[in-house]
């Protein structure tokens, strides 16, 4: 990771090498944490954040499902990341918010342990790569079964959840591939391990519906946004394995990973990047990089101070 001048963390922003928690805090031991990830492009007018206060409501409804009471509002969350992307002088960087149950008491309730709220900001280029990005990825359904709605809220971007993507992804690379996709346990098409998913067949694009235990993705909302305004029909319902193997088209979104292209999985070879694909991929690269004005109501600006002199 690449280390920048601030961390905006409880309230005030503080050198990145003082921001740090005690061994004994809950969110360490079981998980109790929520985050975002946020992307901020450098646009002709400034740093474009993409759907900043979307992000922020949903890490306040990540709280509210895990019986977290955030000591900040919305506006204050806001502005704290707006001032994090000006004081490290950084206008294209990855934003990540988190809130987690504190230093208190080590019992698995979090009841009475303190909720301490971190922004971090860096630089952190495509996440499944640039070759990725124009030619597609490798993915491989893995033999890990996305946890069902009522084993944990699935709607909660919550940090425990993400061993269930650990474990997929992990077993996905060490195979070779690049990505993993994960089923829920009736054998349903869930997501990629932090990824959302969608397919192209016979003009038609398809995607899990919320049923399937999936994250409701900001990117995915947007995805589905542009493509109807493009004259393309989107249909959210229950996917089948197979549907991956048959797709014409075949790609995954999400603030890191924008919109990626899917060229085979389990070795069924989908192709390179389709031409629906490849709209929808230029059409949001367009609009979070404020080369669109289509959808330019998304993208909230921030000043940035210019970066400290070299000694």
């Amino acid at each position: 990771m690449h280390e920048l001048e601030k961390i905006w963390m409880n309230g005030e922003l503080i050198d990145w090498a003082d921001a740090r928690i005690h061994v004994g805090t809950h969110g360490l031991h079981y998980g109790t944490g929520v985050f975002e990830g946020i992307r901020a492009y450098e646009t002709t007018k400034g740093s474009a954040v993409f759907r900043l206060t979307d992000h922020l409501q949903r890490l306040e409804n990540s709280a509210k499902l895990l019986y977290m009471e955030l000591p900040y509002t919305k506006a204050e969350l806001r502005a704290a990341c707006v001032d994090l992307i000006g004081a490290n002088g950084l206008p294209e960087c990855y934003l990540r918010p988190i809130a987690f149950y504190g230093y208190g008491e080590l019992g698995v309730s979090a009841a009475g342990n303190p909720v301490e709220v971190v922004i971090m900001s860096w630089p952190w280029g495509t996440y499944l790569g640039e070759e990725g990005l124009r030619t597609g990825i490798r993915a491989k359904v893995s033999s890990w079964r996305r946890v069902g709605p009522n084993v944990i809220p699935h709607v909660a971007k919550a940090t425990g959840i993400y061993l269930n993507s650990m474990l997929a992804v992990t077993e996905a690379n060490r195979a070779g591939y690049d990505e993993a996709i994960l089923l829920t346990d009736e054998g349903f098409i869930a997501d990629g391990s932090g990824e959302n998913i969608f397919i192209v067949r016979d003009g038609t694009i398809y995607t899990p519906d919320l049923s399937a235990s999936i994250l409701p993705g900001i990117t995915r909302d947007t995805i589905i946004q542009i493509a109807q305004d493009l004259g393309h029909p989107v249909v959210e319902k229950t996917l089948i394995r197979t549907d991956l193997y048959l797709a014409d088209e075949v790609f995954m979104c999400g603030t890191a990973a924008e919109v990626t292209p899917i060229r085979e999985i389990d070795d069924h070879v989908a192709g390179p990047p389709g031409p629906v694909t490849l709209e929808i991929q230029k059409a949001y690269l367009d609009t979070v990089r404020g080369r669109s004005e289509r959808w330019a109501h998304w993208l909230e600006y921030a000043s940035v101070s210019p970066a400290p002199a070299e000694a």
